[in-house]
C-alpha cells in the first residue's frame, strides 16, 4: 500500500516571511521523519507530498495514493483545516484523521461548545465577540477567559486571557480582534486543574489512549500558552493523574470525540471548575505528532505506549474506512 503523505513544513512557511507564531501550527522537519518512518516499519511505501498547492500539482498530473496521512493545517480561511480532505474526497482518494466537516467545525471553537452543549456535556458559559459592539452585551461573571476562536498551540493565550473585570475585558477583546482578524471566544474562568487526553479510534471504537495533567510551573502563570508550549521544559511538568481523575477525564473526553465524529486519533483538553466537575475546553482532531515534543505522543509515553504503537492504532482506525 501506498501512503502519501500531507503537511505544512514549518520551515517553508519561515523562509516565506511568517514569524515564528504565525507558523507554530505548522510542522518540523522531525515529525514528517518520525510519521514516515513508524509508516515504513509498519510495512507501508510512503511518499511525501507537501501542502495542499503540492497536492493539487500532483493530482493535476495524474498521480494518486492507496491511503494519505493528512497533517496539514492550511494557513488560509476559516475552513482550512478542511482543505485537504475535501480535495481528497473530490478524487476518492482515503485518508487518515477527520472529514471537512468536523475540522471546519471543530477549527471553530464557539461552534465546538454549541455541539458540545448540546449534548449535555459540561463546558464554561461562554459568548462570542465578532466586534467591539458584542463586548458591552457579555453579562458572564468575572473572573473570564478570552482567546481567539479559531487558533492553536496556544495562539492569542497570554496574562491578559484572564479577565478580571470590564475594563480588562475591553482592551483584551480588541486587542485579540485587531491582531487576529477573527472573533473572540469569552467563557467563564475555571479555576481547577488541567487535563488533555489522549483519544484513538473513531465512533464505537473510540478509546481513551490516557490522560496527562498539565502542571503550570511559577512563571506559565496557569496558562496554556504558545510561549508556555514553545518553552515546555522550563514552564511546564506533565502528570498521571490520579485513576478516579483519570476515570472522570477520559469519559467526557471519549463522548466528546464521539459526539462531534472525530476520527482515528487526537486529543480532548478538558479543565476542572471550582467544584472539581471536569468540563470539556476544546478538541484537537489533527494533535501535533513530533516524537519528542508534542502533547499526544507524550501522552502515549506516559502511558508506556510507543510512538510506532501510536502511529500503528491510528492507521488501524482509518484502514476500517476501506473495508
Amino acid at each position: 500500500m501506498i501512503v502519501g503523505i500531507t503537511y505544512d513544513l514549518k520551515s517553508d512557511y519561515l523562509a516565506e516571511g511568517l514569524s515564528e507564531e504565525e507558523a507554530a501550527e505548522f510542522d518540523k522537519e522531525e515529525t514528517i521523519t518520525g510519521i514516515e518512518q513508524a509508516l515504513k516499519n509498519l510495512g507501508y511505501q510512503t511518499e511525501r507530498i507537501g501542502n495542499v498547492k503540492h497536492l493539487l500539482n500532483h493530482l493535476a498530473n495524474g498521480k494518486r495514493w492507496d491511503l494519505v496521512f493528512n497533517i496539514c493545517e492550511g494557513i488560509h480561511g476559516s475552513a482550512r483545516e478542511a482543505q485537504v480532505p475535501a480535495i481528497l474526497d473530490i478524487y476518492e482518494i482515503p485518508y487518515v484523521f477527520s472529514n471537512p466537516m468536523v475540522l471546519s467545525l471543530t477549527l471553530d471553537k464557539g461552534m465546538t461548545k454549541h455541539v458540545i452543549r448540546d449534548w449535555g456535556l459540561p463546558t464554561p458559559d461562554f459568548c462570542i465577540v465578532e466586534s467591539s459592539e458584542d463586548i458591552d452585551n457579555i453579562k458572564l461573571p468575572y473572573p473570564l477567559f478570552a482567546k481567539p476562536v479559531a487558533e492553536g498551540t496556544g495562539k492569542g493565550i497570554n496574562a491578559s486571557s484572564k479577565i478580571n473585570n470590564a475594563l480588562e475585558l475591553k482592551q483584551t477583546c480588541i486587542e485579540l480582534l485587531q491582531k487576529y482578524h477573527q472573533a473572540v471566544l469569552v467563557e467563564t474562568f475555571l479555576p481547577g486543574r488541567e487535563f488533555t487526553v489522549g483519544v484513538v479510534g473513531t465512533g464505537k471504537d473510540a478509546r481513551a489512549l490516557g490522560t496527562m495533567e498539565v502542571i503550570f510551573k511559577p512563571l506559565a502563570k496557569d496558562f496554556y500558552s504558545y510561549e508556555n508550549k514553545s518553552n515546555y521544559h522550563e514552564m511546564m511538568d506533565y502528570a498521571v493523574p490520579e485513576k478516579e481523575v483519570t476515570e472522570k477525564c477520559e469519559q467526557l473526553a471519549v463522548k466528546a470525540w464521539q459526539g462531534l465524529n472525530c476520527r482515528d486519533g487526537g486529543r480532548v483538553d478538558v479543565r476542572m471548575d471550582d467544584k472539581g466537575t471536569v468540563n470539556f475546553i476544546e478538541v484537537n482532531p489533527l494533535a501535533g505528532l513530533h516524537p519528542i515534543d508534542s502533547d499526544l505522543p507524550i501522552i502515549g509515553y506516559k502511558h508506556h505506549i510507543s510512538y510506532q504503537q501510536l502511529i500503528a492504532w491510528i492507521m488501524e482506525s482509518a484502514l476500517k474506512r476501506l473495508k
